[in-house]
């Protein structure tokens, strides 16, 4: 099969689930991604071995398997992170707050930064990399999932600090030192809200990255707005995502901490993403 036919094919494929320009996207990266192929005009026959793997992902794909789950590796901030079971795919919310926070921190001094539910590492890891004078940390809970962080992190060359530990768990909140910034995309889903989630995220992403372990949808917001204020430096930010319904909520749990300077932003889409806030 020709190049240029196999992905119209898998093109073709796609859009009885996807739309069509999300439909090609995706083709594009399977492409790219698994074959090192970036001219999808090509007139030269796809090799047998790739022609059967393309088949096996397309399957996986028409079956609402995530894409960045079957090639093992998910874009974020231009860089390439390594995706597993284990682990949440990174998410375009996630890159506006990252660039929230570069935005606000302009390169100058050293600063120290705890990225809380770190997951694959996307958001220390690319602040160390544009930020390479800082000392960030990244906080999980599941070892698998820090496993595949400290992987990222070795991959794209940068020194990131990973902590095993449950912030839940206030008597560990001791040993931590204080942070110039602290920032977090913490669970906020509550358990009885599963039913409303798409199917390829409920059968596919880690489940304890996702859910509150009870229905307090607020329960790590407000455990870490006092752990925050607890260990952020005199004028250091806090700085949260959000789900764009619970944003007054978050707001007034981080005021009530005594922050200053609270404020919600918005995402590119208009939608109420992300909470940054000053402890003055």
């Amino acid at each position: 099969m020709k190049i240029a036919n196999a992905y119209r094919g898998l093109v073709r494929q796609l859009t009885a689930g996807y739309d069509e320009r999300e439909a090609r996207n995706i083709a594009r990266l399977v492409f790219e991604d698994a074959f090192g192929v970036h001219n999808l005009n090509r007139e030269d026959e796809l090799p047998t071995e790739q022609t059967l793997k393309l088949r096996d992902i397309a399957q996986r794909l028409i079956d609402g398997e995530p894409w960045q789950y079957i090639l093992g590796q998910a874009d974020f901030y231009g860089l390439k992170f390594r995706v597993t079971p284990d682990t949440l795919i990174p998410r375009a919310e996630t890159e506006e707050l990252v660039y929230e926070i570069l935005q606000d921190h302009p390169k100058g001094p050293g600063r120290s930064a705890l990225d809380i539910g770190t997951g694959t590492g996307c958001i220390p890891i690319t602040l160390k990399h544009h930020r390479p004078n800082w000392a960030v940390t990244g906080l999980e809970v599941s070892r698998k999932a820090l496993e595949a962080a400290s992987q990222n992190a070795a991959e794209l060359g940068t020194t990131v600090h990973f902590l095993e530990a449950d912030i839940l768990e206030e008597k560990s909140w001791a040993k931590f030192p204080l942070y110039d910034l602290i920032v977090s995309n913490p669970p906020y889903i509550p358990p009885s809200e599963a039913r409303l989630m798409p199917k390829h995220v409920l059968e596919h992403e880690p489940h304890l990255a996702l859910f509150t372990a009870t229905e307090d949808a607020l329960v790590f917001y407000e455990a870490i707005a006092r752990f925050a204020r607890a260990h952020l430096s005199p004028g250091g930010m806090l700085y949260f995502e959000l789900n764009e319904f619970n944003g007054a909520e978050v707001l007034k749990i981080v005021e009530d901490q005594g922050f200053e300077a609270a404020e919600l932003k918005q995402d590119m889409s208009g939608k109420t993403r992300m909470l940054k806030a000053s402890n003055w």
